[in-house]
């Protein structure tokens, strides 16, 4: 599972309600961030100081997490009445990567996934590229302790949105976590929604 939901949605909410906050930053390329390799020193040296940092109990092992937000009023959402924003959230075991996911509710490169191809999805018999051609590019990458299993890998689509509301803002994110195993398989797979549209 993902980073407590409702730390990201006061994210965006507090980015929200100032117009424009946090540092502009664009989505890393695939090689930039691997789990088991890169280490906080290398992040901080190449996207700076995180918007916010914290900690988290996965697998009876503490994650130290940092994360990156930016949003502007004047932008232009994926949908109409919505804050565009990105957010990107990294965990580390022992200061290096173990996880990894990036949410944009931009237009030019929105990260929201049609939740229902998840019924499609096959324990056991869903490829990783299959997954792919249903959901498109995963939003980030997670291993162990992230996800139970030590030999596994997980491919992560998320997505989260602010409206533009002034009195009663509303705020909503969805995460689906699919474990796959060394041949590519699917082995497990997870969906959370914490909001309303």
């Amino acid at each position: 599972m993902i980073l407590s939901p409702r730390i990201l949605l006061a994210a965006l909410l507090i980015s929200g309600l100032l117009g424009c906050a946090g540092k502009e930053f664009t989505r890393p390329e695939a090689t930039a961030l691997r789990n088991g390799e890169t280490t906080y020193a290398q992040v901080i040296e190449k996207f700076g100081k995180p918007f916010a940092e914290g900690t988290l109990i996965r697998n009876d092992r503490t994650v130290r997490n940092a994360t990156y937000v930016h949003s502007e009023s004047a932008g232009k959402g994926a949908r109409e009445g919505i804050v565009p924003s990105r957010s990107m959230s990294l965990y580390f075991l022992d200061d290096v990567l173990v996880g990894h996911e990036y949410l944009s509710s931009w237009a030019s490169d929105s990260t929201d996934f049609d939740e229902g191809q998840r019924k499609y999805i096959e324990k056991g018999k869903t490829t990783e590229a299959e997954l792919v051609q249903m959901l498109g590019k995963p939003s980030g990458y997670e291993i162990y302790p992230m996800i139970a299993s030590k030999t596994d890998h997980a491919a992560v689509y998320a997505y989260a949105e602010l409206d533009r509301g002034t009195l009663s803002r509303k705020a909503y994110r969805k995460v689906l976590v699919v474990s796959l195993d060394a041949a590519g398989i699917v082995t497990e797979f997870d969906y959370t929604s914490v909001g309303s549209k």
